[in-house]
C-alpha cells in the first residue's frame, strides 16, 4: 500500500475516528428503453400514467420518449435505495401494458434512426429548451447514440468526514473550499483507474446489428446468430468511441487540478464556435435546429466519465451553481446497466463502488496534465475494447504494466478501506464485495461482460434474443412482487403532483421562447 493511503487511512479507521465515515450517501439514475413485446423499440409517448416527464422526482425521459430514466433521492442505506429503484420500476411496469423495459445498455432492435421521437416537456420555455437540446443532438450525432443506456451513480461523503479529514491533512481553507479540491482530486483519480471499473461492470460486448446501420466502423466485428456482432475481450462498447463520443471535444482541454480551471474550461467549450455544427444551422426557415453552433450546445453534452455536481435552482447552469456553491456530490457514469439485475445494479457493485471511490480520494491525486489525462483515456479504451485479453498491457506513469498486475495492487490496496468500512458500518458486506469481485482478476469470464459473452456463445443464441428474456423475466418478477419503500398512493401523488407543477410553470412563463434562451447563455459571465 502507498505510503500517503496507509498514513491517512490509519488515522481514518482508528477507533475514535472510524464512525466519521458512516452517513455516505448515494443516489442512482437509471437508463432504460421501453420495448414492445418482441423487443422492438416503442415509439409510442410517454405513458401519461407515470406523470410529467419535466417535473415527477422519480421519473423521467431521457433523449427520446422511448428512453426512460429513474432517479432514487439521496439515502444514506443502500437498501433504501435500491428498494425505492426496485419501486419505481415495479410501478412503472405495471403501467405499461404489453410494453416492458431493456435490460441493457445497447439498444435493441431499431429499425430506423430517424423513428426514436425526441423527448417531449411540454410547452414552457425550459421543456421546449430541453426537446430543443435533444434535436441538436439528434442533428450532430444521429438518434441511435442516443439510445444507449447507462446507470449513475451519485455518491458524497458525510461533513462528519470532511471536518475529520480537513483536520488530519491540516487544511486551514473553509470547509466547502477543501471540500471541492478533494472530490476534483477523487475525480483525477478516478479517470486514471477508471479502466478497472469498466472491466469489472462492463457488461456490453455485443450489441444488436441494426446499431451500426448506415454506418462503418473501424472495428473487426465477430457475428453471432442472426443480428448480434460482438468483440470476443470487449467489455463495453456502450463506452467505446460507437457510442458516447463527440470528436469535437477531443480539441477541448477540460482538466479537473482545480475547481475554477474545470469550470473555465466548460465554459470555453460552451462558447468556442465549430465550424461543423455551425453548418447545421441554429435556425432553418425560422425553426430551431440546436440552441447554438459552438462545441458544446451546454454543459450536459460533454460525455465524461465522473463529474463534480451541484444542485441547481431553477434555470441554473451546472458550472454557475458548482462556481457559486462548489461541489456537493460526483455522479460516477462510466457504468453499464447490468443485465443480470432487475434493476440494473447490485448492492454489491454499490459497495465496490464505495470502496473504490474511497480508495480514489485517499491516495495522492498529483494534477494531471493534458498528456497524462490522454494517457487515461487511452488506457480506458483499451479496456473497453479488449479488456479480457490475456496479457494486456496499460500505461502506468509512461511504463507498461500488465493490467491484472495493476488492478491486484489496487485490490490490495482496497482491502484495508473495506475493512475501515465495514467496522463503521458494523458488518462484514465490504469485505465480501471486494473478495467476490477479485474473483474477476483470476477468471476474466466471472466479469459481467465475460459471463454474457459466454453464455452468448456456448447457446449460440443472439445478443437479442437474450435480452428480451431477461426484459419478460423481469417484468414478471417485478409484477409478482409487493412494493418495498414506496406505496401506490405515493406513486398517484406524484403523478398528479408532476403534471400540475408543469402546468403551473407553463402558466408562468412571461418571455417569448428567444429572450429565454438569450438569458440562459447570459448567466455565464454573470456567475464568474
Amino acid at each position: 500500500m502507498a505510503d500517503i493511503l496507509q498514513h491517512r487511512l490509519h488515522a481514518l479507521a482508528s477507533d475514535k475516528n472510524k464512525d466519521a465515515i458512516v452517513g455516505i450517501k448515494r443516489g442512482i439514475e437509471r437508463e432504460t428503453l421501453r420495448i414492445n413485446a418482441d423487443g422492438s423499440l416503442a415509439l409510442t409517448p410517454h405513458p401519461a400514467s407515470l406523470g410529467a416527464a419535466l417535473t415527477h422526482p422519480w421519473i423521467t425521459t431521457d433523449f427520446s420518449e422511448s428512453l426512460l430514466e429513474f432517479i432514487t433521492p439521496a439515502s444514506t442505506s443502500i437498501d433504501t435505495t435500491l428498494a425505492q429503484l426496485a419501486d419505481i420500476h415495479r410501478y412503472t411496469v405495471k403501467q405499461l401494458g404489453e410494453e416492458g423495459l431493456w435490460p441493457a445498455s445497447m439498444p435493441c432492435f431499431i429499425d430506423e434512426s430517424t423513428t426514436i421521437p425526441l423527448a417531449q416537456y411540454g410547452s414552457s420555455n425550459v421543456g421546449r429548451m430541453k426537446t430543443l437540446y435533444r434535436k441538436g443532438l439528434h442533428n450532430r450525432y444521429g438518434s441511435m447514440m442516443q439510445a444507449i443506456s447507462g446507470v449513475h451513480y451519485n455518491f458524497s461523503l458525510p461533513q462528519s468526514f470532511w471536518l475529520l479529514y480537513r483536520q488530519q491533512l491540516g487544511d486551514q481553507s473553509p470547509l466547502q473550499d477543501f471540500i471541492s479540491e478533494q472530490y476534483l482530486a477523487l475525480i483525477r483519480n478516478y479517470k486514471r483507474y477508471a479502466w478497472l471499473i469498466v472491466y469489472l461492470f462492463g457488461a456490453s460486448p455485443a450489441m444488436c446489428q441494426s446499431f451500426l446501420s448506415g454506418r462503418s466502423s473501424r472495428y473487426s466485428f465477430q457475428q453471432l446468430g442472426k443480428g448480434t456482432l460482438y468483440l470476443p475481450y470487449a467489455t463495453s462498447l456502450r463506452m467505446s468511441d460507437l457510442g458516447y463520443t463527440n470528436s469535437a471535444q477531443s480539441s477541448l482541454s477540460i482538466t479537473y487540478n482545480s475547481l475554477p480551471e474545470y469550470i473555465k474550461g466548460l465554459h470555453n467549450a460552451v462558447s468556442q464556435p465549430s465550424a461543423e455544427y455551425r453548418n447545421i444551422g441554429v435556425k432553418k426557415e425560422g425553426e430551431y435546429q440546436q440552441l447554438n453552433g459552438n462545441v458544446l450546445q451546454i454543459e450536459n453534452e460533454f460525455y465524461s466519465t465522473i463529474r463534480p455536481k451541484r444542485t441547481t435552482e431553477s434555470g441554473e447552469r451546472p458550472t454557475c451553481a458548482l462556481a457559486k456553491r462548489g461541489v456537493e456530490y460526483i455522479e460516477v457514469r462510466a457504468l453499464d446497466v447490468n443485465p443480470f439485475s432487475a434493476v440494473g445494479i447490485t448492492a454489491e457493485q454499490m459497495r465496490l463502488l464505495d470502496i473504490f471511490l474511497l480508495y480514489c480520494l485517499l491516495q495522492d491525486s498529483p494534477p494531471l496534465s493534458d498528456e497524462q489525462q490522454t494517457i487515461t483515456e487511452q488506457n480506458l479504451r483499451k479496456v473497453v475494447t479488449d479488456g479480457r485479453r490475456l496479457n494486456l498491457e496499460l500505461n502506468q506513469d509512461g511504463n507498461n504494466r500488465l493490467m491484472l498486475d495493476w488492478a491486484e495492487q489496487i485490490f490490495a490496496d482496497m482491502m484495508p478501506i473495506a475493512n475501515w468500512l465495514d467496522a463503521a458500518y458494523q458488518g462484514t458486506a465490504y469485505q465480501a464485495a471486494l473478495k467476490q469481485y477479485y474473483l474477476c482478476l483470476l477468471d476474466p469470464g466471472q466479469t459481467f461482460s465475460g459471463q454474457l459473452l459466454n453464455q452468448l456463445l456456448a447457446e449460440q443464441q443472439d445478443n437479442g434474443h437474450f435480452m428480451l428474456a431477461k426484459a419478460q423475466q423481469y417484468k414478471a418478477q417485478l409484477l409478482s412482487e409487493d412494493y418495498q419503500f414506496y406505496s401506490v398512493a405515493d406513486f398517484a401523488t406524484a403523478t398528479t403532483n408532476s403534471v400540475q407543477q408543469q402546468q403551473q410553470i407553463e402558466a408562468a412563463d412571461r418571455l417569448s421562447f428567444d429572450q429565454y434562451i438569450a438569458d440562459y447563455f447570459a448567466e455565464v459571465p454573470a456567475c464568474n
